[in-house]
């Protein structure tokens, strides 16, 4: 224990963990010890003689557990990213364990009876006592004995199931991969993305997140582009069964707590409060957007001369694009160089809206070699906090974008933000890293949850940053997509990476023309994918799922979401968004944090667009408090007005 790097605060700049001494044998002896540590200090704030105030009960509450957050931060983050056998071993073992317990801590009587005496005048002090008391009566703080008993076996055997959950799509989509020993299959791919996955003489093409593989726009051969989609359709069908009894024991932990179903437990403390706003929402949507599908459908057809199929659908979107916008995606390509994308394309656009400015930091190790690490500096010169960026896929970590904390910025504990931004590009064999406008609007995407982050100014770590409802945690992001393509900043990254001429401005003009077509497919993939969601968690108490297998088709068929050419983003088998992280009935979040995203932009764009000005009143009113306000009253503070779904709908083409 004594050379157990957890066991006291790491010595890098801002906190940042020591990746280089941490070793698997670290984490269970660490782990027992941050529970023990942690309910330790619970029980003294229970037991306290002293009259409950907001300081000896809540704020004392948000200092405790340090060294619990440090190893399940640096476990989280390493099976993400970096999930040996031995990491999946110890998240498997520590899960359960874990939700075990956050409901001692959650379900401790005494400490539930000091939380309902605290009262405060200090707005932003009661705003986080109001969310501690909604966390402990969701978590069953007033549920008698035997109540809490079932509701402790059902979150244990729920946090099993997400682990091996996750541990099945990890597997499957390494071992589903596409494998080839004739090139010829890889007809479309240019030279540098084959090179990048030959293996021993044959070609292993790994599946991608999502259920739509970004090669299928490229590869000719139609009956490679059959085998590639239906592997990635296919996959973790062992994970159905463990879908079916998550959904079936989170309708059961919802009736337990006083709501009809998951899904009005969820969303209860979201931005869009109740079920029927939801459902408002996405049943606003479903017919417009399959009216565009429709129409697309039949011009992919049109173009190809023949019915198409699924796996055809990408491919002759990419053709329909050359034919009517004379836009080949991969002219753009070379104009895309990852170093340059980051660092005069997302720094920049970020410094000219906040001030703030990055210096790389080479002597601070990541936890893997292909991670990146800046310092990031405030508008006065001041130290801001660290980024890391880890860019490439391997086997090893999960599909898709994302963004999380190493440590969260708190002026109470004094800690300054360590943010990390996870992407899955292809890493080459040799030379530059070039990447597709969609990987590079990703990376924007992903930017703006870092500065979510990095820019939080709160005292409370509980409220920090990207600490908001699951329904509000994308809006920042998105509006910062916008940057990707303005002129001033696309001017700074859009550079050929052998010739340094900037990208022509016909490309980018053909560019913007053809992201306009395919609108109805790319909204209907998502909203699909949220209906999807939905279904799984509006199921009611004891309600049973007769057929498993066809529950998918019955759910999207009533509610008109169900399209033979367009299935949703990720099917049960592997929505980790839904089984493995936070968005159990909170997928229907992107849909509608683009309503506030798609009103943010044209704020911008009817306020100077990219200006400090600008900038700086988006970081005041949203970026920089975080959680600590109402979240629909600080984007409703930075419009002037109440967000309305007019722009979104412009933006789609449904009005």
């Amino acid at each position: 224990m004594t050379d157990n790097p957890f066991l006291s605060p790491s010595e890098l700049p801002y906190e940042l963990p020591d990746f280089a001494a941490i070793r698997e044998e670290h984490f269970l002896p660490a782990f027992d010890k941050g529970v023990a540590e942690h309910l330790a200090e619970v029980e003294a704030i229970a037991a306290d003689p002293e009259p409950p105030t907001f300081d000896n009960t809540i704020a004392a509450l948000e200092r405790s557990g340090r060294l619990l957050q440090r190893v399940q931060t640096v476990l989280h983050t390493l099976a993400g990213s970096d999930a040996t056998e031995g990491i999946q071993e110890i998240e498997q073992l520590l899960a359960p364990r874990s939700s075990q317990h956050f409901d001692a801590v959650l379900l401790n009587r005494d400490l539930w009876a000091r939380i309902r005496r605290v009262s405060t005048d200090d707005p932003q002090e009661a705003w986080l006592l109001e969310r501690y008391r909604l966390d402990f009566i969701k978590a069953g703080a007033e549920l008698g004995e035997e109540e809490q008993a079932r509701l402790r076996e059902l979150n244990t055997e729920l946090a099993e199931l997400s682990t091996e959950f996750g541990r099945n799509v990890l597997r499957a989509t390494s071992e589903s991969a596409l494998v080839t020993d004739d090139v010829t299959d890889l007809d479309g791919l240019d030279q540098a993305q084959i090179d990048a996955i030959e293996e021993d003489g044959k070609y292993v093409l790994p599946l991608m997140n999502t259920t739509v593989h970004p090669a299928l726009a490229r590869l000719t051969d139609r009956d490679t582009r059959r085998r590639l989609y239906e592997l990635s359709t296919e996959r973790a069908p062992e994970n159905l069964d463990i879908a079916v009894r998550m959904a079936t024991l989170r309708a059961e932990r919802a009736e337990l707590l006083g709501y009809p179903d998951h899904a009005a437990y969820s969303v209860a403390d979201q931005t869009a409060k109740t079920v029927d706003a939801v459902e408002e929402m996405l049943a606003r949507l479903v017919g417009p957007v399959r009216r565009n599908v429709d129409k697309e459908a039949e011009a992919l057809a049109e173009q190809a001369g023949h019915d198409i199929e699924p796996w055809d659908w990408p491919f002759y979107a990419e053709q329909v694009r050359r034919t009517r916008f004379d836009f080949d995606e991969n002219a753009l390509r070379p104009y895309f160089e990852l170093g340059r994308v980051i660092e005069d394309g997302v720094f920049h656009a970020a410094s000219l809206l906040y001030g703030i400015t990055f210096t790389e930091r080479p002597d601070l190790r990541g936890y893997h070699p292909d991670v990146r690490t800046w310092e990031v500096f405030d508008r006065d010169g001041s130290p801001l906090g660290l980024f890391l960026l880890d860019p490439y896929a391997r086997p090893t970590k999960q599909g898709g974008a994302w963004m999380h904390n190493l440590v969260d910025q708190s002026f109470l504990l004094d800690r300054r933000p360590v943010v990390v931004n996870n992407l899955n590009i292809t890493k080459p064999v040799s030379g530059p890293t070039l990447l597709t406008f969609d990987e590079v609007e990703t990376a924007f995407h992903e930017f703006g949850h870092a500065l979510h982050g990095l820019l939080s100014a709160v005292r409370f770590p509980r409220v920090e940053g990207t600490s908001v409802p699951r329904d509000f945690v994308e809006y920042p992001s998105q509006v910062n997509e916008m940057w990707a393509l303005w002129p001033e900043v696309l001017s700074s990254y859009a550079k050929h990476h052998e010739t340094g001429d900037p990208v022509p401005a016909e490309l980018v003009e053909r560019l913007t023309a053809a992201r306009r077509f395919n609108q109805g497919f790319e909204t209907f993939e998502y909203l699909a994918a949220a209906l999807l969601d939905w279904a799984w968690h509006r199921l009611a108490p004891g309600e049973t799922v007769e057929d498993p297998a066809s529950f998918e088709t019955r759910a999207l068929e009533a509610v008109g979401a169900l399209h033979p050419l367009v299935l949703p983003r990720y099917r049960s088998t592997y929505f980790l968004h839904v089984f493995n992280s936070g968005y159990s009935a909170g997928y229907y979040s992107y849909v509608w944090s683009q309503v506030l995203d798609a009103e943010s932009v044209e704020w911008f764009k009817g306020n100077g667009g990219l200006t400090r000005e600008g900038g700086d009143r988006f970081r005041e009113k949203v970026l920089s408090v975080g959680g600590s306000v109402d979240p629909m009253r600080a984007v409703t503070d930075f419009l002037g007005h109440k967000p309305d779904m007019g722009p979104l709908l412009a933006r789609k083409g449904l009005i």
